[in-house]
């Protein structure tokens, strides 16, 4: 992989995000497929732990608002599926491998595969280029976008979910496992969107709430003409600002679009929001990315 220059760090500070193609070997891809086969051929899923993963808001709010299961998933492994694969019994109307839309929220922290990827010598040398002096790793996913059903994912900005104070301090880091195309569900972003701050935050509810989290603000309209798709080849790694607005779109094609994506805090002169519904615990503190 080649190293990153100087013009390229300043691309990213001026559109919000960055392609870096072939960042991952073909290797490095197929081991953290191989390992999520098998982490899910384990999978146990409670009956009443059977949520589906949504990204339009009402839905967030009811199904994952209710949930213990993800707001408790920062420091666990868990298992996120698709709209309409489950029975009203919560059985699976399709094998459970292609029912699933994302397994969260610390494969980094538990899992030797994906904790290797994540402190792997590149991205803690790609987080010095981009100045970064305390790094901590927050959170990560491993996203299918199965075929015929991968959801769409709405336009919406990283720190939404993972507020700071001050902004900008949010960073993701998105791998692509597969080659990522307009058919199969790539990610489109709208350059320079990260520069006037964020209008909607999801934040825990108060105690007795109805919802376990509430959206504050909301989401404006964006001009749809404004956002660029980033196809991206297998190893590939797209850096996204926490304030740059981005979206994918349903997956109407026959090929999955599996990425493992993972975000890191700039720790140093930053708080992190006590209203974020993700929050360090005892046993998984957020561990610095540089080891």
């Amino acid at each position: 992989m080649a190293s990153v220059t100087q013009h390229q760090i300043q691309q990213f500070r001026e559109d919000g995000f960055l392609v870096l193609e072939h960042f991952f070997t073909a290797e490095e891809c197929d081991s953290m497929r191989k390992q999520i086969q098998r982490i899910i051929a384990e999978m146990e899923v409670p009956p009443h732990c059977r949520t589906e993963f949504s990204t339009k808001e009402e839905e967030q709010l009811q199904v994952q608002g209710s949930s213990d299961y993800f707001l408790t998933s920062g420091d666990k492994i868990r298992f996120f599926f698709e709209k309409g694969v489950l029975d009203e019994r919560g059985n699976f109307l399709i094998p459970k491998e292609k029912s699933i839309s994302k397994i969260g929220h610390a494969l980094h922290a538990y899992d030797p595969v994906f904790k290797q990827i994540t402190h792997s010598s590149k991205v803690q040398e790609l987080g010095r280029k981009l100045g970064l002096e305390r790094p901590v790793v927050v959170q990560s996913m491993y996203i299918f976008k199965q075929p015929g059903i991968g959801g769409e994912v709405t336009p919406h900005q990283d720190a939404t979910f993972l507020h700071t104070e001050p902004l900008g301090r949010i960073l993701g880091f998105w791998i692509a496992l597969e080659d990522a195309t307009q058919e199969n569900g790539c990610l489109w972003f709208i350059p320079g969107s990260h520069t006037s701050g964020i209008t909607r935050r999801m934040v825990r509810a108060a105690p007795g709430a109805s919802t376990r989290v509430e959206f504050v603000g909301s989401e404006p309209t964006y001009d749809n003409s404004r956002f660029i798709p980033l196809p991206i080849n297998k190893g590939g790694l797209i850096l996204i600002h926490g304030e740059v607005v981005h979206k994918s779109e349903l997956n109407s094609s026959e090929s999955s679009r599996h990425a493992f994506t993972f975000h890191v805090m700039e720790a140093k002169d930053t708080s992190w929001s006590k209203e974020n519904w993700l929050q360090p615990t005892p046993e998984l503190p957020f561990p610095s990315l540089y080891t």
